[in-house]
C-alpha cells in the first residue's frame, strides 16, 4: 500500500463504536438488506454483496436505504419480525470480518418519489388509486411538507403530509431501530436531511410553506429530523450511534433547476450560512455523525455525480462544515484516495465515503492494500445500471420496470446484485473460441471464457484493443474510461489471452475454432441531406482524425452529441446543438443526474440548443435547419459534427456455434455489451 494512504488504515470512533479504518461504503438505494420495492424481507443478493465488501477490508458499511413503510404492500418495516432474525445471523457473520454496519432508514422520498406512468395513472384516476392502495400507494410515498410539484411527473402535485402521518413515521423509526439493535446492527443512519428527500424537504423553504410547528422558523423546519433522532435514542439508548445523511448545501436554484459547478446563482435551498447552524443544531439534538455530500433531486448531479462532475466535488464544502461540529464527518462524491487520505490527515474529514466503486469491484480497497491497483476495475460514473431513473421533457420516470425493481446493478460488473444470474462455472468441455472484434464486448467475453477454462483468441483489425470505446474515452473528462481500457489490456495480458492485432477477418470460415463470437460493433448512420459528406463524424472528432473550427454545429442531441458539445465548450469553442426531438438525451434508463447536468450546463453557459428542428442541408460554413412548423433558419459555422446514431455491423449472423455480442447485434451501451458478453460466454 502506498505510504500516503496509511492514514486510511487508522481506527476512529462514532460515540464508543470503534471503526477499524477510514473507508466507508456509502449507501446506494438498491443494496438495502431488506430489499428495495418488494415487500420487506431479508435480501440475499444485498447480503452477499455487503459481506463480500466486508471481507475486502471495508471499515464501515451502509446498505441502501430502507423505507420505514413498504413501497409495495401495507406493512411498516417493523411489523414483519422474521427478517430481523435473519439479519441477526448475518450480523454475526459480518462482525467476524472486523467491519461494522449501520442500517439506513428513510421517512420517504416526498416530492422526489420517482413516479412512473403506472403510478401517475393511479394518481389521476381516483377509483383505480383506491383499488390499488393496499398494494401500491404512490400518494402516500410522494407526500411532501406542502403541495409541491413532483420532480418526475410534470402535472402531479404532491399531497401535504399530516401531523398524524408524521407521528406514525417517527414511531416507525424508533421501533425499527430497536429491532435492528437487537439484531446486532451497529448503528442507524437517518435518511435524510439530504438530497431533497422528505426530511430534507421540510428544511427547505422553497418546498416547505407550512404554517404549523413543522414550517416557518429554522427550529420548525428541522423539527421532524430532531424528533426522529430523539425517538431512536429513547428506544435504543443514548449510547446507540445514530448517523445522519446530510447535504451541506443544496446547490439548487428552484424546482427542477440545479446549479452546475462554478455557476453564480441564488440558493433556493440550504445555503452554507444555514448549514453551519444546522449541522451544530442536529449534533446537539443527538446525531452522532454526519454522512455528507451536497445537492437535491433538483440538482441531482451533486449527490450522484456523473463523469462530468469534478472528482471530490463535495469535499471543500464538507471540510468546511466539519469546523462547526464535534462529531465525525464523512464525505462522499467521486472521492479519490489521494484527496481523501490528505483530507483525513489534515483533519478535514474523518473517513472517505465510496459508493459505486464497490459495485464495480467489491475488492478494490483490498487490492489497494495489497499494491494491486492495476487489478481494480474502475467505476466510470456512467450510472447506466446502478441508478437508471430517467426523465426528459414530457415524460414521467421512464426507466423500465426491471430496472426500477432491481436498483444498484453495475454496467461493468453484472455479478453485482445479480450473482444468481451471472456467475463463473467451469466448462465441462473446453473449447477454442474465436472472438472477432477487440472492443469491450469482445474483451469481456474473452475474460469470462478464460475463467471458465476455454481458450479464447481475439482477432482485432486495428493495432489496439477497445473498439469504439477508444473514441468514447477520448475527452479529457473521461479519465476513468481510459483507466477501464488499461484495466482490460492488463487483464487480457495477465490471463494470457491471445490477441491477433491488425487482422481483419473476412469470413468466420477462415478461422479454426469450435465456436465464434461476433463483436464487430457498429457503423455511424448516414445523414440523408445535401452536404452531409462534408461533415465530421462523431468518432472522427473524438479520435482527433478531423479538426474543427471555433463555431461548431452538432447535429444530434443524444448522449454522444451532448458530450461532444460539452467537450467543445470546455475547450473554449462555441458549439450549437440541433435536435429533432423535444429534449436532449431522451434515452430511457439514462440517469437523470447525467442528463440534467448536461442540460443545466448548456443553459448556464448559454450554449444554443435548437429542439424540434431537423437539419435540411449542410452548406459551406452553414447549416440550414427547419422547425416543426416548417420555418427555416440558417446557422453560420466553421464545422459540422454529425452524431445521429449507429447501425449494427455484424460479420456473421447468429447460428450454430455463432454468437453475436454488443453493438454488432443491437446498438446499446457498455452495459448491454458487457452483460451480453457474459450471457454468451456463460453458455458456451
Amino acid at each position: 500500500m502506498k505510504q500516503e494512504y496509511d492514514i486510511l488504515l487508522t481506527p476512529w470512533k462514532i460515540r464508543d463504536l470503534e471503526i477499524k479504518n477510514r473507508i466507508v461504503m456509502a449507501p446506494m438505494g438498491g443494496t438495502s438488506i431488506f430489499g428495495w420495492t418488494e415487500p420487506n424481507h431479508f435480501d440475499k443478493e444485498a447480503a452477499k454483496l455487503l459481506k463480500h465488501v466486508a471481507e475486502s477490508d471495508c471499515g464501515l458499511i451502509f446498505p441502501g436505504v430502507a423505507t420505514v413503510k413498504d413501497i409495495i404492500g401495507p406493512l411498516w418495516l417493523y411489523q414483519n419480525k422474521g427478517k430481523f432474525k435473519q439479519l441477526k445471523v448475518f450480523m454475526d457473520e459480518l462482525h467476524k470480518t472486523g467491519a461494522k454496519m449501520f442500517i439506513q432508514l428513510t421517512a420517504g422520498c416526498g416530492r422526489s418519489f420517482a413516479l412512473n406512468d403506472m403510478m401517475v395513472s393511479l394518481l389521476r384516476n381516483k377509483a383505480l388509486g383506491r383499488i390499488a392502495k393496499p398494494i401500491l400507494d404512490p400518494d402516500f410515498h410522494s407526500l411532501a411538507p406542502s403541495p409541491t410539484p413532483n420532480r418526475w411527473a410534470d402535472d402531479i402535485t404532491s399531497t401535504e403530509i399530516t401531523k398524524e402521518q408524521i407521528a406514525k413515521i417517527i414511531y416507525a423509526f424508533g421501533e425499527t431501530a430497536r429491532l435492528c439493535k437487537e439484531a446486532g446492527v451497529d448503528g442507524i443512519e437517518v435518511h435524510a436531511v439530504h438530497e431533497g428527500y422528505l426530511l430534507d424537504q421540510f428544511t427547505l423553504p422553497y418546498v416547505n410553506s407550512r404554517t404549523d410547528e413543522y414550517g416557518g422558523s429554522f427550529e420548525n423546519r428541522y423539527r421532524f429530523a430532531v424528533e426522529i433522532v430523539k425517538e431512536i435514542k429513547k428506544t435504543c439508548g443514548e449510547d446507540y450511534p445514530v448517523s445522519l445523511r446530510y447535504s451541506v448545501v443544496s446547490k439548487t436554484k428552484g424546482f427542477r433547476e440545479g446549479a452546475v459547478p462554478g455557476e453564480e446563482f441564488t440558493e433556493a435551498g440550504r445555503d452554507m450560512a444555514e448549514s453551519e447552524r444546522a449541522a451544530k443544531y442536529l449534533q446537539d439534538a443527538g446525531y452522532d455523525m454526519l454522512n455528507c455530500d451536497n445537492g437535491t433531486y433538483d440538482a441531482w448531479y451533486w449527490p450522484h455525480p456523473p463523469v462530468y462532475m469534478p472528482e471530490n466535488c463535495n469535499l471543500e464544502d464538507v471540510a468546511h462544515i466539519k469546523k462547526f461540529v464535534d462529531i465525525p464527518v464523512v464525505c462522499a462524491g467521486r472521492m479519490t484516495l489521494d484527496a481523501g487520505a490528505k483530507a483525513v490527515r489534515n483533519g478535514d474529514i474523518d473517513a472517505v465515503g465510496i459508493g459505486r466503486q464497490f459495485l464495480t469491484d467489491p475488492e478494490w480497497f483490498k487490492k489497494v492494500i495489497e499494491d494491486r491497483e492495476e487489478d481494480i476495475k474502475p467505476c466510470i460514473a456512467c450510472q447506466t445500471a446502478c441508478l437508471t431513473m430517467s426523465k426528459s421533457n414530457g415524460t414521467n420516470n421512464s426507466q423500465t420496470m426491471d430496472d426500477s425493481t432491481h436498483m444498484c446493478r453495475c454496467a461493468l460488473n453484472p455479478q453485482s446484485m445479480q450473482s444468481s444470474k451471472y456467475y463463473i462455472r467451469e466448462a465441462e468441455i473446453k473449447k477454442k473460441i474465436a472472438i472477432i472484434g477487440g472492443g469491450v464486448g469482445g474483451m469481456e467475453a474473452a475474460l469470462v471464457l478464460r475463467k471458465r477454462g476455454h481458450t479464447p483468441v481475439v482477432y482485432e483489425k486495428s493495432d489496439k484493443l477497445g473498439g469504439v470505446f477508444i473514441a468514447a474515452a477520448a475527452p479529457d473528462f473521461k479519465k476513468h474510461d481510459k483507466m477501464l481500457l488499461r484495466w482490460y489490456e492488463t487483464q487480457i495480458e495477465k490471463e494470457g489471452i491471445e490477441v491477433r492485432f491488425n487482422t481483419e477477418v473476412g469470413s468466420i470460415s477462415d478461422l479454426d475454432a469450435d465456436a465464434y463470437i461476433i463483436a464487430t460493433g457498429s457503423t455511424p448512420k448516414k445523414l440523408p441531406i445535401p452536404g452531409a459528406d462534408s461533415a465530421v463524424s462523431a468518432i472522427d472528432y473524438l479520435l482527433g482524425n478531423r479538426e474543427v473550427g471555433d463555431n461548431v454545429v452538432i447535429i444530434g442531441g443524444g448522449l454522444t452529441g451532448c458530450e461532444i458539445a460539452y467537450d467543445l465548450h470546455r475547450k473554449g469553442k462555441k458549439p450549437v446543438i440541433v435536435e429533432m426531438l423535444n429534449d436532449l438525451i431522451t434515452t430511457p434508463n439514462l440517469c437523470l443526474a447525467n442528463s440534467s447536468f448536461l442540460r443545466d450546463y448548456f443553459k448556464a453557459n448559454n450554449v444554443p440548443v435548437y429542439l424540434e428542428h431537423r437539419s435540411k442541408e449542410i452548406g459551406d460554413k452553414c447549416v440550414v435547419i427547419e422547425d416543426k412548423d416548417g420555418n427555416e433558419n440558417t446557422i453560420e459555422c466553421d464545422s459540422v459534427i454529425v452524431s445521429v446514431g449507429y447501425d449494427p455491423a455484424p460479420l456473421a449472423s447468429p447460428g450454430k456455434n455463432v454468437f453475436v455480442v454488443g453493438d454488432a447485434g443491437k446498438v446499446g451501451n457498455l452495459r448491454s455489451a458487457i452483460w451480453g458478453a457474459w450471457q454468451v460466454a456463460m453458455k458456451i
